[in-house]
């Protein structure tokens, strides 16, 4: 008789899970809040679904025990995730390593995996609001019962696949680290990642709608003093509530965290990160000979997008007193366009989120199975663990990877019992 493996989640990493757990022959069902699977993951990368990313390492990955990561993305990597969803029919194309549908449309993903689930003949339960689940009840061939406002349903295994508050499309929330909460297990408190930040400052009404290319540095200060340094470089997008883009997102969840613990984060923008500060020195004074008779402001046209001078001037005019000495002033210029600093007062709501950061301790999931250490037949994968990743295909690959493995495990369940103790 076949295993009977319940999936609660049809996002990314659950359908992976599902259908893994169908290819080991297991009986398994399918169970998702929302009318229709993969809404998330249908908008992911502004719909175009960077699925996976050809430089992918455990070392990208975030969370209070990131090696957690190891066992999966070494078990399904990359070119496993290409492989896979080629046989499923998707052509891919890479961008520098960044892995999308040759279509361009995230959709077909979806579409793919929800063809491959029927063919496995996996049962799909939509508009199904999962309310508790009861454990095992001791006796061997005693299962797991988990009630729905409609049904209550009955399996060997069940594997938690709900992701996490991240996003704002619908079904998006806090239910799956609830269910975590009921079999035992601890939850680190969920923030976004993945996000803009809002920043102080008088300049944001200013800049708003500025894209420029450069380098984010971002200071985490602790209580007792002690500064962490973390840096990013890319197009940054100034806004009027603080800055976005792509290394603000990368460096948002250090920001996040440290001012959830009462710590401070201030941001410095470099806005020439292809020069030193001696070279910058030079190519201003350089400039300044060139065209003598240009204002501050004419000076600075072509060198930066309009609306982004007159903040570096005004803040140059703080600095340096606009009765300053020529040359005097042109250092502090070029400080100003070197680091311009700003204090981070907090990011964006889960709504505008990519993803989540903190979940379910990984202290109590083996990594080598994705079975819960606390109650055996329960697998996790996907966001709801304490697991994230930079932009680029990162947090896909780690929902194929977990959700692979978590349905394998799930199906095969060669003992009751975990092998590892806890953290």
């Amino acid at each position: 008789m076949s295993k009977s493996v319940l999936v609660i989640g049809a996002g990314a990493s659950g359908m992976a899970a599902a259908i893994a757990a169908a290819r080991e022959g297991a009986s398994v069902t399918l169970l998702e809040q929302n009318d229709r699977p993969g809404r998330k993951l249908a908008a992911t990368g502004n719909g175009r679904c960077n699925f996976t990313n050809m430089n992918m390492s455990p070392a990208f990955f975030r969370g209070e025990h990131p090696d957690f990561v190891k066992p999966a993305l070494n078990d399904f990597q990359a070119a496993d995730a290409v492989r896979f969803f080629s046989s499923l029919g998707i052509y891919s194309i890479s961008r520098n390593g960044y892995m999308y549908p040759s279509c361009g449309q995230a959709q077909s993903v979806v579409d793919v995996l929800v063809m491959e689930l029927r063919h496995l003949g996996v049962k799909l339960k939509t508009n199904e609001q999962i309310l508790r689940i009861e454990a095992p009840s001791g006796d061997k061939d005693s299962g797991f019962s988990v009630h729905t406002n409609s049904y209550t349903y009955s399996a060997d295994a069940v594997i938690l696949a709900c992701g996490s508050a991240a996003s704002s499309i619908a079904g998006s929330g806090t239910g799956g680290y609830e269910l975590a909460r009921q079999t035992g297990h601890r939850v680190i408190t969920p923030l976004p990642a993945l996000t803009a930040l809002k920043c102080s400052g008088e300049c944001r009404l200013s800049w708003a709608g500025v894209r420029v290319d450069g380098k984010l540095t971002l200071a985490v200060t602790d209580l007792s003093g002690n500064k962490t340094v973390y840096t990013e470089r890319g197009e940054l997008q100034l806004t009027d509530y603080g800055i976005s883009g792509i290394p603000v997102f990368n460096l948002s969840r250090f920001a996040v965290r440290a001012l959830e613990e009462k710590q401070k984060a201030r941001a410095v923008l470099d806005f020439l990160p292809d020069f030193s500060d001696d070279d910058t020195f030079s190519f201003l004074q350089e400039r300044r000979k060139n065209c003598p008779y240009k204002s501050s402001k004419e000076f600075l046209i072509g060198l930066f997008p309009e609306k982004l001078i007159p903040v570096l001037l005004t803040y140059t005019d703080k600095m340096a007193g606009k009765d300053a000495p020529a040359e005097e002033y042109l250092k502090v210029l070029s400080e100003s366009i070197k680091r311009f600093p700003l204090t981070v007062q907090g990011g964006l709501s889960f709504t505008h989120a990519q993803v989540c950061q903190g979940g379910v301790d990984t202290c109590a999931v083996n990594p080598d199975t994705m079975e819960s250490r606390k109650l055996p037949g329960l697998f996790f994968c996907g966001e709801l663990l304490d697991v994230d990743g930079p932009c680029g295909g990162y947090n896909l690959q780690w929902a194929w990877a977990s959700g692979m493995m978590a349905g394998r495990q799930a199906a095969r369940q060669l003992s009751r019992f975990p092998a590892s103790q806890e953290c």
